[in-house]
């Protein structure tokens, strides 16, 4: 089973506004909310996709209750644990001339509540694959990764680490299947700008030497570049198509991936398909939908 953690969920309210004018009233012209997390987008195209998931995570108050439902009915499996004080965050993105976040803090998690995390992973077992995303709330431990990753080492658990800088630097150690940078994320984490697809291979290599298994590069419109633990080295394009949604294409792209990997166990399909399924939430308004995907893979 493929399980993925969310610590600081959000409900995203996206509002577009013409002509916006800051210090008056402002009325929309179109309104959506989605449930955000990059563990949970990676759980929701999962499902679209057709393949189960159990999303975990930390849900609290009003918000977090519509979290938990309209996640559930999206078809996706959860077990989030409900904090008893706070409320989930709500993000604000505004889209006008300009594009503007307010991102919530989202509620505090006592120490009680991350031991029941700690409890629910230490069920997990020999074949699953556990997805960790995104940025922790400052009410966690900064070393929750490690943490987590620590008490898994031994059980023949593949890990998944969708993580910037010294998050997923810090990880290495304990040997993640995959990790996927992107390319200015990979630059800076050496404090280098990387022009080529050579110099992006070369410092992908550098992570499998510190502890990586496999290194996924997302590039945008470049396409990605797949470093695997035998250090073959794939590249794949992307194909046409016009964008119009940039969130959460990434988190797609390590859905697609591992739903094939874990199927074919073939990493040339699985960053084919990766690709495919990121490249599909980029040209939707909301997250792929398995027809769009499997659209796109017949053109790669």
């Amino acid at each position: 089973m493929i399980y993925t953690v969310t610590f600081n969920p959000a409900l995203d309210y996206v509002v577009r506004v013409e002509n916006l004018k800051l210090g008056e009233v402002n009325r929309s012209n179109a309104e959506a909310v989605f449930y955000g997390g990059k563990g949970i987008n990676v759980s929701t195209v999962l499902k679209n996709i057709g393949v189960d998931s159990v999303a975990l995570g930390f849900v609290a108050g009003f918000t977090g209750r519509e979290i938990e439902n309209g996640v559930k009915a999206l078809g996706v499996d959860t077990d989030f644990i409900t904090l008893d004080k706070g409320m989930s965050r709500i993000n604000v993105k505004l889209k006008a001339e300009e594009e503007t976040e307010i991102n919530g803090q989202g509620p505090d998690i006592p120490e009680a509540d991350i031991e029941k995390l700690f409890a629910q992973l230490d069920k997990l077992t020999a074949g699953d694959c556990l997805v960790l995303a995104g940025t922790i709330p400052s009410s966690l431990p900064s070393d929750i990764y490690e943490t987590i990753m620590s008490r898994l080492m031994d059980k023949d658990i593949e890990i998944v680490v969708d993580a910037t800088r010294d998050l997923l630097l810090n990880v290495l150690k304990y040997h993640p299947f995959l990790i996927k940078p992107n390319n200015h994320e990979l630059g800076e984490m050496f404090g280098v700008e990387l022009k080529t697809d050579e110099e992006i291979t070369e410092y992908a290599m550098k992570l499998l030497d510190m502890g990586a298994k496999n290194v996924l590069i997302s590039m945008a419109g470049d396409g990605a570049i797949l470093v695997t633990e035998s250090r073959e080295v794939f590249r794949m394009g992307v194909p046409k198509g016009k964008v119009v949604n940039s969130v959460g294409a990434g988190d797609s792209m390590v859905a697609g991936f591992i739903a094939s990997y874990f199927k074919d166990h073939d990493y040339l399909e699985a960053l084919k398909f990766g690709t495919a399924t990121g490249s599909a939430t980029a040209f939707s308004e909301g997250l792929a939908e398995a027809d769009l995907v499997h659209e796109l893979y017949s053109r790669l």
